[in-house]
């Protein structure tokens, strides 16, 4: 009789490791196509500058601003805009806000973690991963100068708070149990249960919040 639970306890670990690599993969493959776009930038530095010495050889300083201006909106698509002072966070978030604005997202991040992180980059990617799927999931629904997601990270004390918020274009979800009803499909639903699984088990904190037009989550993770 005892079989049974030990066959399917290793079915849903299978489940969760081969989850847990196929996110990881994804992370680094977007990590890889940010800084191949940056590579590619710094290549064609030289062709830029070449570029601008021609028009301004020829007083065609109309030419050079029109021309700053289109360099500066290329460099915003590929400008790693957080910096948290760790690097897999750094990587994990600016991987996800690339993926984002390329999708017509707004992206507000404000992010610092000046100390070594004690929770294990797997447990973080997996957790960040989800909460930013979630929220671009959340965003596509929406016209695209609507679209917003805030994230913010920082320490208190000796905890790594993290709020990731979002619009969306449903009315407020209706709760059942501890978290929210969905109709999205099953990985979404998986998605929830891993981060709530891993807040679990590093005896963390998680709130979420639901309001008209905006979904909210809070997380407090100890890092003692």
């Amino acid at each position: 009789m005892k079989l049974f639970p030990r066959l399917f306890s290793r079915k849903i670990e299978k489940q969760i490791s081969s989850y847990q690599q196929e996110l990881i993969e994804t992370h680094y493959c977007e990590v890889e196509n940010m800084y191949r776009q940056i590579r590619g930038w710094r290549h064609d530095y030289r062709n830029h500058i070449q570029t601008m010495k021609a028009y301004a050889a020829s007083g065609d300083w109309e030419s050079i601003c029109h021309y700053l201006d289109l360099l500066d909106e290329d460099l915003t698509t590929l400008d790693t805009v957080i910096k948290t002072g760790n690097p897999m966070t750094d990587a994990i978030l600016n991987s996800k806000i690339s993926l984002a604005r390329a999708k017509g997202i707004t992206v507000q991040a404000d992010a610092h973690i000046p100390v070594r992180l004690t929770s294990s980059e797997i447990d973080l990617c997996c957790i960040l991963g989800n909460l930013f799927d979630n929220a671009i999931e959340a965003s596509l629904a929406l016209p695209e100068e609507q679209r917003l997601i805030r994230v913010y990270m920082d320490m208190k004390n000796t905890q790594l708070y993290i709020s990731f918020t979002n619009f969306t274009a449903g009315r407020k979800l209706t709760k059942m149990g501890k978290r929210f009803q969905t109709t999205k499909g099953e990985g979404h639903g998986f998605g929830l249960v891993r981060i709530d699984t891993i807040v679990e088990k590093l005896d963390g904190y998680i709130s979420r919040g639901s309001e008209d037009g905006a979904f909210t989550t809070e997380i407090l993770l100890p890092q003692l």
